[in-house]
């Protein structure tokens, strides 16, 4: 049996080398819809966010399941069979002559796309719960540095011909699926695996099951209502920038790669160190409260260089409470319900993908046409970091009445 350095080596490269595959797409995949459409940017746009929906929601619908399937056959084929679907995804994209195949390959993309999630459920199979959350942030820090190359890549591929990075990304995910296949021994062993329940395997259902462990409820409001607020950047930003700083493409590329060291700094590194000093508790409630004020801030700040040293501060927020987030409900719940609980996790998540697009580019566009009363291009930020702080006053309350168990 593989030791436990070389397995979360061995998940951690999985998880990486899927991120890179998605960001070797990430940047193209509006200019092929745009192509497509004879060059329509606002079809175009519009096409793309529908897209992004359907893949948002059928990660909702589907990842408890797969979390289920995980709990019963084990991590492992979850893996094989997530990594098997983006590289069909990727195919699908590569290939194109129509919008019909390329919605196909995110339908597909959206269903199989359990690697995060189970990879969670595999960490926390080999990690010690007082460790869990250092291992959730070495899966941040594996996206993180698939974010940084991954785009750089997809745009020097694109540059050449628009389908190039998703063959190249295809290529990626079928060499992470035999990695996978001959690297990465099963995690969970055939005493702690659980039957497999339709009644559980649904986002729901999904719920209801980890309503029986009072500790999850709290801490799963607080995670989803801060990864809610985390989107507004995500789904704002280039509009932002472009609106208030006058960026290019250019600029707001570099300061996206910010973000992917950001993530590798963080939750590949400060997560080790500040989580286990200060507790998974306090540094859940410092993560929440440095964001409110940072988020806030991004909206304030009259000139771009000063995203910077917040970005930079920004490993202090939500970058280290998530982990410990994660740390805390892993511990939770039982070894052969983890798969259910990343399900859960992944299902709620994705739901913040679909309501938050219309929600923040909607309070983006308000605030700076003519129909408001007053010109505000930072209140999706504003809003934002309000809803940090609510997160913040839930998990006060919560986790001053409950106690979570030191190991599970």
């Amino acid at each position: 049996m593989a030791s436990t350095r070389v397995r979360t080596i061995a998940v951690l490269a999985v998880v990486y080398i899927d991120m890179l595959g998605v960001g070797l797409a990430f940047p193209i995949l509006p200019k092929l819809i745009e192509q497509f459409e004879h060059g329509d940017v606002s079809r175009a746009s519009f096409i793309f966010g529908i897209l992004a929906g359907a893949y948002a929601l059928m990660q909702f619908l589907l990842a408890p399941a797969l979390g289920a399937l995980s709990d019963r056959y084990g991590r492992r084929p979850i893996i094989l069979l997530s990594l098997l679907g983006m590289g069909i995804n990727y195919v699908l994209l590569g290939f194109a002559p129509n919008l019909i195949w390329l919605a196909a390959g995110r339908l597909i993309s959206g269903a199989m796309g359990a690697s995060f999630s189970t990879a969670n459920a595999y960490l926390a199979d080999i990690t010690p719960p007082e460790k869990r959350a250092q291992s959730f942030g070495l899966i941040g820090a594996a996206f993180g540095f698939g974010f940084i190359t991954g785009p750089i890549l997809g745009g020097m591929l694109g540059a050449i011909d628009l389908h190039l990075p998703f063959l190249a990304a295809a290529v990626l995910s079928f060499t992470d699926l035999l990695f996978t296949f001959f690297v990465l021994p099963e995690s969970l062993d055939d005493a702690h695996r659980k039957p497999f329940s339709f009644a559980r395997a649904n986002p729901i259902g999904a719920l209801r099951e980890l309503g029986r462990y009072g500790e999850v409820a709290g801490l799963m409001t607080v995670y989803v209502l801060a990864m809610f607020a985390n989107r507004v950047a995500e789904m704002t930003w280039v509009l932002f920038s472009s609106y208030r700083f006058h960026w290019g493409p250019f600029e707001t590329g570099l300061s996206l790669a910010g973000v992917g060291v950001m993530f590798v700094v963080g939750q590949g590194f400060l997560v080790r160190i500040v989580v286990p000093r200060l507790g998974e508790r306090r540094a859940i409630l410092m993560g929440l409260f440095v964001s409110a004020i940072l988020t806030a801030a991004y909206g304030v700040i009259p000139q771009g260089w000063m995203v910077y040293p917040i970005m930079a501060l920004g490993v202090f927020g939500w970058v280290i409470g998530q982990p410990a987030t994660m740390g805390m409900m892993s511990k939770s719940v039982p070894v052969n319900e983890q798969g259910l609980l990343q399900g859960a996790v992944a299902s709620l998540t994705s739901l913040t993908s679909i309501i938050g697009p219309p929600i923040w580019t909607g309070l983006f566009g308000y605030f700076v046409s003519p129909a408001a009363p007053i010109i505000i291009p930072g209140a999706a930020f504003f809003v934002a970091a309000a809803v940090f702080l609510l997160a913040l006053g839930i998990a006060l309350r919560w986790l001053e009445g409950h106690t979570v168990p030191a190991a599970a």
